[in-house]
């Protein structure tokens, strides 16, 4: 049977909004709604958080957590992830799950994970029909761009000549299997990579194909103190685990 393995790379200092993993939503840190998010995914074998700083730990020792403690070095946060899984050698496939999304519907996570019933899928990741003008002209918001099979082709945070037609929004959750997840932490970044600051061109520029999610899921990555306003706003909202995926 394969084994299935969710991991959370979770850093501490981020750039845009420091510390952002702990701010509180309603009475728990955000990490900890998006690792409750991840363990109601049925799916997953184990879900691991992967954290850099004996402050997080502290935090979420009331949680009982699988965590583990990784380097704080790490450039990215599939590297976190990498790193991980090298301690788990019978993980077969690997779901990396971002640490700022609190609202991670896990019927996506378990979407995710039936792509790889294809054995010729290597790395898949997840898209979302939900996106309006206001998410078009947000740079912060992914926009990913689809082929008829649905393989991703282009990602792009500002869209200057306003495509509208098949541009989804990018829900930054991946699938790897394991030795894809390995060979993609070896390779050097690519220039698109590096432009856009979008790792997903690593395996693009690398003709590692992407295959792609449709999915309606509306989910909110909190980037910002007003991301996190919103997302506190709409936790009474219940996001079922009710099948969502469409394609």
């Amino acid at each position: 049977m394969i084994v299935v393995i969710g991991v959370i790379p979770a850093r501490l200092r981020s750039t845009r909004f420091p510390e952002k993993i702990l701010a509180p939503i309603a009475g728990k840190p955000l990490v900890a709604h998006v690792m409750e998010r991840a363990l109601a995914a049925e799916q997953l074998d184990r879900v691991v958080l992967a954290i850099d700083s004996s402050k997080t730990e502290e935090v979420l020792k009331e949680y009982k957590f699988d965590i583990v403690m990784t380097d704080s070095n790490h450039s990215s946060g599939t590297d976190r992830v990498a790193e991980v899984i090298q301690g788990i050698e019978d993980a077969e496939i690997i779901i990396n799950i971002q640490a700022d999304e609190p609202m991670l519907d896990p019927s996506v996570i378990n979407g995710l994970v039936a792509q790889f019933d294809d054995a010729n899928i290597s790395m898949a990741t997840a898209v979302s029909r939900k996106l309006d003008v206001s998410d078009l002209l947000n740079p912060n918001v992914v926009k990913a761009f689809l082929d008829e099979y649905n393989f991703a082709i282009d990602f792009k945070r500002e869209l200057y000549d306003m495509e509208i037609g098949g541009v989804y929004r990018h829900l930054g959750i991946y699938g790897y299997r394991r030795d894809t997840l390995l060979q993609f932490t070896t390779m050097a970044p690519t220039v698109r990579e590096k432009e856009e600051s979008l790792e997903q061109f690593r395996a693009l520029d690398n003709n590692i194909s992407i295959k792609s999610l449709i999915t309606d899921a509306e989910q909110i990555s909190v980037d910002t103190a007003e991301d996190l306003g919103k997302v506190s706003a709409l936790l009474g909202v219940n996001v079922s685990d009710k099948e969502q995926v469409l394609e």
